[in-house]
């Protein structure tokens, strides 16, 4: 029902909006309420598979950048997870996913990722891992602690030749943040059809 009215005062005294140009409704929203209700369900439903669809996308991404760098032993390659994260998801609110690599497969992560300094002799033992070389007359001596003095440290591994070599970051986890915008498109794409179908 569409009605015109014209200036009236409020309660309080003070003079509400009218006029010529001005109306009035009274609509029935129960429909809508039941639809928005619906749509909310909708939604709630929808976002766990949403937030996977979008870190589908980032690990993705970190995998190809990770081929990227070129394989030696492959652990990196296969330390790489996607993994829900209950403790930090709230059914119907929030849902949370990890993407990284599992430290103890893959314990270099971090050194590709942020980049290193090579300050001794290091060789890849037959199992794939790198072992920093032993002066001869300090093996089967306690190698130095991980606080050792640099001194302590020189004293016991072979240093590189011609000094330290800095070895430059290849960033595998935080350049896949150039996939947010296809992580997004994916999650807006899985929610809407997840509210259609429902």
């Amino acid at each position: 029902m569409v009605r015109r009215s014209d200036t009236t005062l409020s309660r309080n005294g003070e003079r509400k909006l009218g006029g010529r140009n001005t109306f009035s409704m009274d609509l029935d929203t129960s429909g809508l309420k039941q639809y928005l209700q619906q749509l909310d369900d909708g939604v709630k439903e929808a976002i766990r598979p949403a937030a996977q669809a979008a870190a589908q996308v980032v690990y993705d991404r970190v995998k190809l950048n990770v081929q990227g760098i070129g394989k030696v032993t492959g652990n990196l390659d296969r330390s790489i997870y996607q993994a829900f994260s209950p403790e930090k998801s709230k059914t119907g609110q929030r849902a949370e996913y990890h993407i990284s690599w599992n430290h103890k497969k893959a314990p270099h992560g971090h050194l590709l990722e942020y980049g290193w300094t090579q300050r001794y002799v290091a060789i890849t033992n037959k199992r794939g891992q790198w072992v920093t070389l032993v002066r001869p007359e300090k093996v089967g001596t306690p190698k130095p602690k991980r606080r050792a003095s640099l001194a302590e440290k020189d004293a016991y591994y072979v240093l590189r030749p011609g000094g330290p070599k800095q070895h430059p970051a290849t960033a595998f986890m935080r350049s896949a943040s150039s996939a947010m915008p296809a992580a997004l498109a994916a999650a807006q794409e899985t929610l809407i059809a997840r509210i259609k179908k429902g």
